[in-house]
């Protein structure tokens, strides 16, 4: 479960770690009042998606006038399909750097693993592995003080913003293990004069360890459409791109979406339809993409217990009835894979065979270019 940038340092100020003074708006008028009590601020809405200030949802305001009318622009926004119901009012900081901190599960090597770089402030993936510092910890014995000055003197710090990092590191710990967390992540971590703050952190707890926080809040994950679809019993995530997808089995799924790209398509969401979805659940699903708005529809079925005359029956239907506005591109092959790609046919819908020619097909469709 993700937790808002809001909760998570609740928890990390609890632990001792040093974060901005900062209180919570749902309306303009209470942002304001925030920004009286706090002075110059930055106006910050709480959606579980990264990448808030490139999308217009971090505004940063001078006086209580204009914070509120910050808030008045970002609440309601529509980031990433997440509609902002509530900002986080915080003190503006004066940062002279950013360092990037954090703690996560180290998947080959069972154990929390810290990952630290002197470049802050960008997404961890894109600073060279050379500008990286990484740690293992060793659950038994945890984050012993020497480990996290060792992180400190790897990123070069010295003095007292060694003494500073070490502790934050050493508290991030305490709230790695006391939340059974799946990441704890600061970034930036600003150096502001002689001080480190945490200046955003995200804190994410594993889904199977909730029920040891019963205190914890409960935060419903996903955007609007993806609880719909998840209530649907589908498998559904929303992505950046703009070529919408569906395909049967998680694998397929994530096979055809790397299919997409390697032809140059972005997906617009990542659609399992299940094993052996019959005609009316497929339509549903082909109704929930349409309702993503994309340039291109992918349907990739490989049959096994679903049958593809089913699925040419569900795009049947859902042409029929509401028509698609968009080109779709479908590929079929398995059970009944002969009967559908004729059902198709009579339509005036081209089924492919090949999960590639499909892809480029869909490609070109969307942006009028060659693979």
């Amino acid at each position: 479960m993700k937790l808002y940038e809001y909760l998570a340092k609740s928890f990390l100020a609890e632990a001792g770690v040093p974060t901005p003074k900062g209180r919570l708006a749902t309306t303009p008028e209470e942002a304001e009042a925030a920004a009286r009590e706090i002075g110059p601020c930055a106006v910050k809405a709480q959606v579980l998606v990264g990448g808030r200030g490139k999308a217009g949802g971090i505004k940063l305001a001078s006086t209580p006038e204009e914070a509120r009318q910050r808030a008045a622009e970002i609440l309601g926004m529509n980031l990433k399909g997440y509609v902002v119901e509530k900002v986080w009012v915080e003190q503006q900081l004066n940062i002279d750097r950013e360092l990037y901190l954090s703690i996560t599960v180290d998947g080959q090597t069972r154990q929390p693993l810290v990952i630290a770089s002197a470049h802050g402030g960008v997404n961890i993936e894109e600073v060279p592995e050379e500008h990286i510092v990484k740690r293992n910890v060793d659950i038994t014995t945890g984050l012993l003080p020497f480990h996290a000055r060792e992180v400190a003197r790897r990123l070069g710090l010295s003095g007292s913003l060694a003494k500073q990092f070490a502790q934050i590191l050493t508290n991030m710990y305490t709230v790695f293990r006391r939340y059974d967390a799946e990441l704890v992540e600061i970034n930036p971590l600003a150096v502001v004069g002689d001080r480190l703050v945490a200046a955003d952190s995200r804190l994410n707890v594993e889904d199977d360890a909730l029920f040891r926080h019963p205190d914890l809040p409960k935060v419903e994950e996903g955007t609007e459409l993806e609880r719909k679809v998840k209530a649907a019993g589908l498998a559904f995530v929303q992505l950046d791109g703009d070529i919408a997808v569906m395909a049967n089995g998680a694998g397929m799924a994530m096979g055809t979406l790397d299919v997409l790209s390697h032809y140059g398509g972005r997906p617009a969401n990542f659609l399992d339809a299940g094993g052996g979805a019959s005609v009316e659940p497929t339509a549903q699903a082909i109704r929930f993409l349409l309702e993503t708005r994309p340039k291109a529809i992918l349907i990739n079925i490989f049959g096994g217990i679903t049958r593809c005359d089913d699925v040419a029956r569900a795009i049947i239907q859902v042409k029929q009835s509401e028509g698609i506005p968009v080109p779709l591109v479908v590929r079929l092959v398995g059970t009944n894979d002969e009967e559908g790609r004729r059902l198709l046919a009579e339509a005036g819908i081209h089924a492919y065979t090949d999960m590639g020619e499909a892809a480029r097909a869909v490609v070109e469709a969307a942006y009028g270019k060659g693979a």
